[in-house]
């Protein structure tokens, strides 16, 4: 899949998911839950202070037909609300509005009636970038700030779990480090290395693997090339595995910015998909989100 235009027409032939917001008094919120609507892909339950939800909507010409709306004034209790309607099987997708991310992985995590399981929650991105020749999954870009390679093992079977509806064939994985070169010191190349070695021998699954490699080297064939780089990862990666967080995010970062690149981002590892964006992304990247989560949910 190239696209994320490809992505929509997909979803669109799938029957509607329904969808809980926490704390839905936003306007591009509201305005990706309308589109979705529109394409008649969700049914969505709004959680929050209903007289401002409908303000808002009736402010930007947004019809809510078809719409639940549940009064509930505090972010705790929309979180909660949310979070309980997908974990008592009345929602597939729950999704954060103007609640704090605190209080809304709080309630994801909740022992009771949260979504936890077994394995770690992670940041999956995927990215519709201009200049590659395909759509490509960035993890983990916002939750896991060092992971240890157990970690990693989880972030990487979250990150083929929601990359399989879109790659054509067997996912191809990067496990990214500074350089292709395994280095003690360079804790990073050698973590690399282990999951390559298990990709090897199907421990992650029916997947490609390989790493450490240098982000050129995983995305572009020319540069493998000319660093002499044989591996089937090299220049045609699907999924790119970052070692922590702050290369995780400054890549997430620059890609938006500087490459002008669409994307759509989840939380993987949890019961149910959960649309967790930034208040900075647009109405576009919300609706986008979305529509990752129906794929998956």
């Amino acid at each position: 899949m190239k696209t994320l235009n490809e992505l929509v027409k997909q979803v669109v032939s799938l029957p509607p998911k329904r969808i809980a917001v926490a704390m839905a008094g936003d306007g591009p919120v509201l305005e990706a839950i309308a589109e979705a609507m529109k394409l008649g892909i969700v049914k969505p339950t709004l959680y929050g202070d209903r007289e401002k939800i409908e303000s808002i909507a009736a402010g930007k010409g947004l019809s809510l037909t078809g719409c639940t709306l549940i009064q509930s004034q505090t972010a705790e209790d929309c979180a909660r609300m949310a979070v309980s309607a997908v974990s008592h099987g009345k929602a597939d997708i729950v999704m954060k509005g103007l609640v704090s991310t605190d209080v809304f992985l709080r309630a994801i995590l909740n022992k009771e009636w949260g979504l936890r399981t077994n394995s770690v929650l992670s940041h999956v991105a995927l990215f519709e970038v201009p200049a590659y020749h395909k759509l490509i999954l960035l993890t983990d870009a916002a939750m896991n700030v060092a992971p240890d390679l157990e970690q990693k093992v989880h972030i990487t079977r979250n990150a083929i779990r929601f990359m399989e509806k879109i790659v054509d064939g067997t996912p191809k994985i990067a496990f990214i480090a500074h350089s292709e070169k395994v280095m003690a010191k360079n804790p990073a190349s050698v973590d690399a290395a282990l999951l390559s070695t298990m990709a090897r021998r199907g421990q992650l699954g029916k997947i490609i693997g390989d790493g450490p490699l240098a982000l050129d080297g995983a995305i572009s064939a020319e540069a493998a090339a000319h660093k002499g780089i044989d591996s089937p990862v090299a220049g045609d990666a699907d999924i790119l595995v970052c070692p922590g967080i702050q290369s995780g995010n400054a890549l997430y970062k620059s890609l938006t910015y500087f490459a002008g690149a669409r994307t759509a981002a989840l939380i993987a590892g949890a019961r149910a998909p959960i649309v967790l964006t930034s208040r900075a992304d647009s109405p576009e990247n919300k609706l986008l989100s979305i529509v990752f989560a129906v794929v998956n949910a």
